[in-house]
């Protein structure tokens, strides 16, 4: 029987344990899965691996070189008999590493011995130890170069070696070697390669063909045909998700949805009439944009980023009201009551004498005009959520902001013109998905995001997705500066934190404390622990240590070095009207220092609030933490951000918060944050995770392919809409757009 690329890897594996390491470990089920287990990296034969820095227990592959080798008898505790060990010392391009090999028999210890000869080179796979201050290898697997024999102890059987040796994602059970013969064999038998890209396309974009890509990427001679194997499957993988992704933009244009031009009312131009302040230029060119998408007689499906404070909401808002003027409804899905309550307080602050809130026509005294602006979150009673729901049915209200309480099925709108997301991505696709269902015919839709993507990322991400961008910042910001406090080096400077923070209160001015918990190890909802990845993508477990959490951090602070200072907690595990109490506090002035979990991270508006001492920042990631400190330096006055961490000098989790310390640009942090945490699942709901659903593009370094390959896709369609001259890249697209994933593209 002919083996295909649908073929069960058995076929070149066999019914084995080790077949079971591939599929159970690896998750590789067909020949083709196998072929498409890229290697990680290459090590250069010729050149002793560079092994700039060790790490306690990390895994490690190096090319090495044999420099000593002593066998030496010993006396077995446990039997009295004499025993053999192996000491050997292996040099790398850095530390030497000592690896030390246990035998009963004298002649496999000598056999041993003589393996490892001085002047050997292999390749070594084991971990890091530290022993009597030196560094060693424990429980090294090794092939070694121009070894004619097999080892049948420890099942290594000696490859043909090329200049390249690669490197792959493994499992435990599994070596490189092992993954080399199996990828080996497999290319030689199997047949029926048919190629997805047509011939005339890998002509236009140069790109090898199927077969020669395999050979190259797993069997290669220098970096030049690597590349170029890489350049092919990663241009096929872009050309897929670009197929989807334009197909998607074409439906969305052939659906029908009603033209929101305005006539009915004149809210936005009475709003903009009296603005105490000028709009920005990139606020004024955006509502541009928007008003043009509103316009046209098909959904609008935009989305609009921007730095904290750059006047997203006030975008939105006019687009609102533009829709209201049609006629229409809008509503703006926030993802925590705490920023729902915050958005309604803000929307009826702007609107003024414009918002007719829970009254019948307009303010005495006030405009002629007026629009009922309604609030609905999940801790409202029946009784209080009562007339709101009758409003919103009857299109009395205007706009609606609420929480996932506006998804449930009794909340009915009379006609949603507008759907406002806001935080997109807390939201699952069902979540986004019953709100635009609730229109009578498809709402347009604007996503708002504070988490500012490279516009490439943003259009591999929200392909469907126009894109707005505010770059400017209203009048009126203050510059943040930000410090790193290490308290690995310096463990008193905690001590300075809290004096500092009494300082500014002394001022009169109010201070933020965020913790990664509530109390013990409770995490906020949806929150998780930053995850860092080592060079070979291992996790990296955070030293175990108990991390700081509200509750004990404010009854420490309010006992010890902040005593005598109006201090409250906040986190998401109170009571909603607490919260809301607490909040309305602070934002009043009342109190002096809150201790908060992330329920603060957007949203939240206090002008007074100039100083934040994140504890234990290395648990946040770098978005996170700079929408965080975006929380202060918001009335005019110069803002302080404190990142308060334990993180090692060097480690992954210290490189990440010198960058956020480093600098205030959202945009060059973002770029950060996606090369340190990787693109995530891009098609799905999780945004990060080094695993991505993206086998072998990574945005930031395959820009320009991802470019090239929408000019493909565009072109593609164009010539032909339903790819017939291209069935298996129309089957992979198809696939895709069946898939469960592809639902997160349909409905964000």
């Amino acid at each position: 029987m002919a083996i295909t690329l649908d073929s069960p890897v058995e076929s070149v594996l066999g019914a084995s344990k080790q077949a079971e390491r591939f599929t159970k470990g690896l998750g590789l089920r067909t020949v083709g899965d196998l072929l498409h287990h890229f290697p990680r990296r290459y090590l250069r034969t010729a050149e002793l691996t560079e092994v700039p820095e060790l790490h306690e227990g990390e895994m490690m592959t190096v090319l090495g070189e044999i420099v000593r080798s002593d066998l030496r008898p010993y006396t077995d505790r446990r039997t009295g008999r004499t025993a053999y060990r192996v000491e050997a010392v292996l040099q790398t391009n850095g530390p030497a590493l000592r690896m030390t090999f246990f035998s009963k028999s004298q002649h496999i210890a000598q056999w041993h011995n003589r393996k490892l000869s001085p002047g050997t080179r292999g390749v070594f796979v084991g971990k890091a130890g530290a022993f009597k201050g030196q560094w060693q290898l424990t429980n090294p697997q090794m092939v070694l170069f121009g070894d004619p024999e097999e080892d049948a102890e420890t099942e290594l059987t000696v490859e043909a070696i090329r200049d390249l040796f690669p490197i792959y994602p493994l499992t435990n059970g599994l070596q490189h070697w092992d993954v080399m013969r199996a990828v080996r064999f497999a290319r030689e038998v199997v047949s029926g390669l048919w190629d997805p890209l047509p011939e005339e396309l890998r002509g236009r974009y140069d790109v090898l063909d199927l077969r020669r890509a395999f050979d190259w990427i797993h069997a290669p001679d220098d970096f030049g045909q690597v590349r170029a194997a890489q350049r092919r499957f990663r241009f096929e993988e872009a050309l897929t998700l670009q197929l989807v992704l334009a197909r998607r933009r074409r439906a969305l244009m052939a659906q029908g949805a009603q033209a929101r031009t305005g006539g009915v009312t004149d809210l936005l131009a009475a709003f903009d009439a009296r603005l105490p302040f000028e709009l920005t230029a990139g606020q004024k060119e955006v509502g541009q944009e928007i008003e043009a998408d509103l316009a046209r007689p098909h959904p609008m499906n935009r989305l609009l980023q921007g730095e904290v404070g750059s006047g997203k909401t006030l975008v939105a808002l006019r687009a609102m009201l533009r829709v209201v003027d049609s006629g229409g409804q809008a509503a703006l899905l926030a993802p925590t009551e705490v920023l729902a309550q915050q958005h309604y307080r803000s929307i009826t602050a702007m609107l003024g004498d414009l918002a007719a809130n829970g009254m019948q026509g307009g303010l005495l005294g006030g405009a002629e005009e007026t629009t009922q602006v309604e609030l609905l979150t999940g801790s409202m009673t029946k009784t209080q959520r009562k007339e709101p729901l009758s409003r919103i049915a009857t299109g009395e209200a205007g706009i609606v902001v609420g929480t996932h309480a506006l998804l449930q099925e009794h909340v009915q709108f009379y006609d949603l013109g507008l759907v406002v997301v806001d935080e997109q991505h807390r939201f699952g696709v069902e979540q986004r998905a019953a709100l635009t269902d609730k229109a009578g015919s498809p709402p347009h839709v604007l996503v708002m995001t504070a988490t500012p993507i490279p516009r490439t990322v943003a259009m591999t991400v929200f392909g469907d997705l126009e894109v707005s961008t505010l770059t400017e910042l209203p009048a009126g910001r203050a510059p943040i500066q930000t410090n790193l406090v290490p308290l690995a080096e310096r463990p008193g400077w905690i001590n300075r934190v809290w004096e500092r923070v009494r300082e500014e209160v002394e001022k009169g001015h109010q201070v933020y404390v965020v913790a990664p918990r509530i109390s013990g190890n409770e995490h906020e909802q949806g929150e998780t622990d930053q995850v860092d990845y080592d060079a070979e993508g291992q996790e990296l477990k955070p030293p175990e240590s108990q991390l700081a959490a509200v509750v004990e951090v404010a009854d420490e602070l309010a006992r010890g070095p902040l005593a005598g200072v109006r201090l409250a907690v906040l986190h998401g595990k109170l009571p909603p009207e607490e919260k809301e109490r607490t909040m309305r506090d602070f934002a009043r002035g009342e109190l002096d220092v809150l201790v908060a979990t992330t329920v603060i991270e957007v949203g939240v508006d206090v002008p007074n609030a100039t100083t934040m001492v994140v504890l234990d920042a290395d648990r946040f990631g770098v978005s996170q933490l700079h929408q965080l400190r975006g929380r202060v330096g918001r009335g005019g006055l110069p803002g302080l951000c404190l990142l308060v961490s334990g993180a090692e000098a060097g480690s992954p989790a210290r490189v990440r918060l010198e960058a956020v310390a480093g600098t205030t640009d959202g945009f060059e942090l973002s770029r950060v944050d996606l090369e340190q945490r990787r693109e995530g699942d891009v098609l799905g709901a999780s945004q990060s995770g080094f695993r991505s659903s993206l086998e072998n593009l990574r945005v930031l370094r395959d820009e320009e392919t991802i470019v090239e390959a929408r000019r493909a896709a565009e072109e593609l369609l164009g010539e032909d809409g339903d790819l017939q001259s291209a069935p298996l890249l129309a089957q992979k697209a198809a696939e895709i757009e069946q898939s469960v994933q592809a639902a997160y593209m349909e409905k964000t």
